[in-house]
C-alpha cells in the first residue's frame, strides 16, 4: 500500500541519515575534547538504539523477493504479519533441520549396512537435494522476515543442493562403487555432528534470548560468547574429525580422478585412454566383479 511504501522510505532516509551521522562522528573523532567525547557516545548509543528499532520496523513491512525467491515463488508476498508467526516459521525451520538429520542418519546407516543398491542409494541422494533445496528456499523467507543469517550459511546450501545433484545423477561403476562406502559412512557422521551441534547451539540461543542478547529470530547458528566454550570443548574433536575426513574425500576422488577407468564427469573429465592392465583388474576383483 502507499502507506507501507511511505514508511519503508522513510526509514530509508533516516537509515541513510544515520550512516552519514556515525561517519562524521569518525571523521572528527581526532579533534575533539573529552566533554564533546562523552556527549558523541551518547549520541552514538542513541543511534544504535534508533537502527534497532527501525530493525524491528522493517520486519513488519513487506518486502521484495530476492531472485531466488522470485524464481521458485513469483512475486508472492511472504512477509509474516506478527511475532508469533514469524516465531512459529522460525521455530518450524529448526524442527525441520533437526527431523530431516535424525531421517538422513538412519537412510544412510540402511544404505551403507543392509541395502546395498543403486536405486536406493538414488532415494538417499534425491531427499538430500530436496533437503538442502528446502532450507535454502525457507532461509530466504526468514532472511525477508528479519532472521541475521549470515550469506555464507546460505551460499554453503546452495553448494550442498549441486553437490548432492552430482551424487545423484553418478551412474552406478566402478568409480560409483569405490567411493560409495566412504560418502555414506561420511553422510552418517555429519548427520551425527549436526544433531549435536543443534542442541548445543539451540541450548546457547535460548540462554542468550533470556539474556537479552539476541533477536527472537536469530537460528541456532549465530551469536557467540566466551562462556560457550564450556560446551564447545565437547564439539570440538568431533568438528576438527569431520573438517579432516572432508579433506580425506577430497583426496580420494583427487585419485578417482586420475583412475585410468574414470570416464564419468561427476569425478572429472577423462584422463587418458582407459586400460584393462593389473591395478584395474585389482580394483575389479576386490569389489567382486569378474574381469574378461
Amino acid at each position: 500500500t502507499k502507506l507501507q511504501d511511505g514508511i519503508s522510505s522513510s526509514i530509508a532516509r533516516q537509515k541513510k541519515q544515520l550512516k552519514e551521522l556515525s561517519l562524521a562522528f569518525k571523521n572528527y573523532k581526532s579533534s575533539i575534547t573529552a566533554e564533546q567525547e562523552e556527549s558523541i557516545r551518547e549520541i552514538q548509543s542513541l543511534i544504535k538504539e534508533r537502527q534497532s528499532i527501525f530493525f524491528e520496523m522493517e520486519a513488519y513491512l513487506p518486502k521484495k523477493n530476492g531472485l531466488y525467491l522470485s524464481l521458485v515463488l513469483g512475486n508472492v508476498n511472504v512477509t509474516l504479519l506478527s511475532k508469533q508467526a514469524k516465531f512459529a516459521y522460525k521455530d518450524e525451520y529448526e524442527k525441520f533441520k533437526l527431523y530431516l538429520t535424525i531421517i538422513l542418519l538412519i537412510i544412510s546407516f540402511s544404505c551403507r549396512f543392509l541395502l546395498n543398491s543403486r536405486v536406493t542409494d538414488a532415494v538417499f541422494n534425491f531427499l538430500l537435494v530436496w533437503y538442502y533445496c528446502t532450507l535454502t528456499i525457507r532461509e530466504c523467507i526468514l532472511i525477508t522476515n528479519g532472521s541475521r543469517i549470515k550469506g555464507w550459511w546460505v551460499f554453503h546450501h546452495y553448494v550442498s543442493t549441486f553437490l548432492s545433484g552430482v551424487m545423484l545423477t553418478w551412474p552406478d561403476g566402478l568409480m560409483y562403487q569405490m567411493f560409495r562406502n566412504q560418502f555414506l559412512s561420511f553422510s552418517m557422521y555429519q548427520s551425527f555432528v549436526q544433531f549435536l551441534q543443534y542442541y548445543y547451539q539451540s541450548g546457547c540461543l535460548y540462554r542468550l534470548r533470556a539474556l537479552g542478547e539476541r533477536h527472537n529470530m536469530d537460528l541456532t547458528v549465530e551469536g557467540f560468547q566466551s562462556w560457550m566454550w564450556r560446551g564447545l570443548t565437547f564439539l570440538l574433536p568431533f568438528l576438527f574429525f569431520g573438517q579432516f575426513w572432508q579433506l580425506y574425500n577430497a583426496v580420494t576422488l583427487f585419485r578417482l580422478a586420475r583412475h585410468p577407468q574414470c570416464k564419468e564427469w561427476q569425478v572429472s573429465q577423462r584422463l587418458g585412454k582407459p586400460s584393462s592392465g593389473p591395478g584395474f583388474q585389482r580394483d575389479c576383483l576386490a569389489l567382486g566383479w569378474e574381469v574378461t
